[in-house]
């Protein structure tokens, strides 16, 4: 195929353009800026858990243990299972001990770097790093429930291998992932993940996530994390 010299000049201006466009990192491309300023910030440990985290996803994508790529639910299953058990080894410590405010919402760096965290902290540690793996999002949900074994409010994230199917609950209370037919000291409240909001009736709300502040506000301090 010939090119004019207009349709040169054209393509030369494209590619100039994308060539300025900035490059969207992805969840552990960790710069050294960052790695920088959380052992500044937190410990002269910290790079070294994200290190590790990062190694943790780049083993597990290097062996094609997702599933999602495969079709092959046992290898999506491992992949849940070491997933929930390395996010479960940080330590629990409330928002008000750990941030000095009642709800706070930590991105996975956060939270690895400061060794603590909370349900919400884990469960949405959790929904990254799966997403980041090639889980598809619309087999997971981070999910308030009501945990009746403690008595209040709390959050685990849900795999839906089907829509319909019975999902499997990680969470860092019951440190073994089971279906949620078997937590019958879970009770549902609401549930979402980047797209969608659900409610214990059913119902959907479409594009309802960016109606959580607090997701929000996660999502502006992954951004920033990532342009560090």
């Amino acid at each position: 195929m010939l090119f004019s010299k207009r349709n040169f000049r054209f393509l030369a201006a494209l590619a100039l353009v994308a060539a300025t466009l900035p490059v969207v990192a992805g969840l552990v491309d960790f710069s050294d800026n960052l790695l920088n300023y959380v052992a500044r910030q937190f410990s002269p440990e910290a790079p070294k858990r994200l290190l590790i985290w990062k190694r943790l996803l780049t083993d597990m994508k290097s062996a094609e243990a997702t599933g999602a790529r495969q079709s092959d639910p046992r290898a999506e299953t491992l992949t849940l299972r070491k997933t929930n058990e390395f996010m479960n080894q940080v330590p629990y410590i409330n928002d008000s001990a750990h941030w000095g405010k009642e709800d706070y919402w930590a991105t996975p760096v956060e939270m690895l770097s400061s060794f603590g965290g909370d349900c919400e902290d884990y469960s949405i540690a959790k929904y990254l790093s799966l997403k980041e793996l090639g889980i598809p999002i619309e087999r997971l949900r981070i999910s308030y429930v009501k945990a009746t074994s403690v008595g209040e409010s709390h959050m685990v994230l849900a795999y839906y291998p089907r829509p319909d199917a019975d999902p499997l609950i990680l969470d860092n209370l019951v440190k073994e992932v089971k279906p949620a037919s078997q937590r019958p000291d879970l009770e549902p409240v609401y549930s979402f993940n980047d797209d969608d909001i659900w409610l214990p009736s059913g119902a959907t709300r479409k594009g309802g996530a960016s109606q959580v502040r607090l997701w929000r506000e996660l999502l502006e301090k992954l951004a920033k994390e990532q342009r560090l």
